[in-house]
């Protein structure tokens, strides 16, 4: 198929929505699709078979765009939808698959063009709206009507997890297609021969005390790394002995989080890794005892989680839809996002270290079963074998 691909986001990072584009577009290109995808200005180059990067020119003053709305990303919107509009008016596609917000730029299209769009649903925009900025709370059910809108007129809805399946269920889309994210662990393994996390970090990293937790992500104020450190703080003054290794982030917010530490007493029980390559991923947790996801807000499943069950590591994560979704009791700790019921996970899983390694056993399996690459290829496969026989 000759797709036109929105991807409204700074590509290619390695962070959640832009690692779930690179799969998909490998997906596409390993199915023999012809696909021309609109990003931003920022990202490294990716090479696919039949796939070609279009960037948006670099705008003056406009960089480190962020994950979630801002201004800089609704000016970088306003050129996405500009080039779009070029592409598709001569391009001749049969689709217009697009993430996240682009979905209103694809109605422009189809409304013009009368080329029909697939929705990625990657995030319910209402609602990461409107818990960015709670003065849009008044304006909520104007943007769920929107978002209503573009689900319905859709040719195929693609959420990410169950709660966003839900919401796009209550408008009764023609084709919905769960595509969840997966492990990726086992997809880029390191080279042979290539250095080992130990010659690359530095010493004081293995001098800290067992059990390590470690935490692996973005540091924006949706993720709970303010939760996390509080937790730990409670933890260390109950006089068990612990670690945490935060992997991730900006360096502004690295700088925020490590004068917290500093300022709750936690600078010795702290360490701040910085950016780590996904690819290797593994070696961070070959030195972790506990792998943590605080996450506070959002209803999407964090990518990180589907690697967190592949990696025999015991899980402690916040016990909100955006986990549950995914976790159960029987493969992770799941507490309140609260610090004392926090630390009192982290606490059982020290305390239990047993329980902690059957859960890591059983969270495996499910990994290995439910959220593997080829699961995520075959679904990509039908999904699109449905459009085409749709759109013939």
């Amino acid at each position: 198929m000759k797709i036109l691909f929105l991807a409204p986001h700074p590509f290619y990072q390695e962070r959640g929505t832009p690692i779930a584009v690179d799969l998909l577009l490998t997906a596409l290109s390993r199915r023999g699709d012809q696909v021309d995808v609109v990003t931003f200005h920022e990202g490294a180059d990716r090479a696919y078979p039949g796939v070609t990067l279009h960037r948006i020119p670099r705008l003056p003053g406009v960089h480190g765009v962020r994950p979630g709305f801002s201004f800089k990303k609704l000016v970088c919107d306003v050129f996405v939808l500009a080039k779009a509009l070029r592409l598709a008016a001569r391009g001749h596609y049969q689709v217009v698959h697009a993430v996240e917000e682009s979905v209103f730029m694809a109605m422009l299209i189809r409304l013009c063009l009368r080329t029909p769009y697939v929705f990625d649903m990657d995030s319910s925009l209402p609602r990461q709206m409107t818990e960015k900025f709670r003065a849009l709370a008044a304006i909520a059910p104007i943007l769920k009507w929107f978002e209503g809108r573009a689900i319905r007129r859709a040719l195929a809805v693609v959420p990410v997890c169950d709660a966003l399946a839900d919401i796009a269920r209550h408008y009764a889309p023609r084709k919905l297609c769960l595509l969840r994210d997966v492990s990726l662990l086992a997809l880029d393994p390191p080279p042979i021969g290539g250095p080992t996390a130990r010659e690359e970090l530095p010493p004081a990293l293995f001098a800290m005390p067992h059990p390590r937790f470690l935490y692996i992500g973005n540091l924006e104020r949706y993720q709970g790394l303010d939760l996390l450190l509080d937790s730990l703080a409670l933890l260390l003054k109950s006089g068990a002995p612990a670690s945490l290794v935060i992997a991730g982030g900006k360096e502004t917010d690295i700088r925020y989080y490590q004068q917290k530490a500093t300022i709750a007493g936690l600078g010795g029980n702290v360490y701040f890794l910085g950016p780590w390559p996904i690819g290797r991923m593994a070696e961070l947790f070959s030195m972790a005892d506990v792998l943590v996801s605080p996450r506070i807000q959002g209803n999407n499943t964090p990518m990180k989680i589907y690697s967190y069950l592949q990696s025999g590591k015991p899980i402690l994560a916040t016990d909100l839809p955006t986990h549950t979704q995914v976790l159960t009791p029987d493969v992770a700790v799941l507490a309140a996002p609260a610090p004392e019921p926090f630390a009192a996970g982290m606490r059982r899983l020290i305390e239990h270290p047993d329980q902690g390694r059957d859960m890591a056993r059983r969270a495996k399996t499910l990994a290995d079963e439910q959220y593997s690459w080829p699961v995520f290829e075959r679904t990509v496969r039908e999904l699109y074998e449905w459009i085409e026989h749709a759109t013939a």
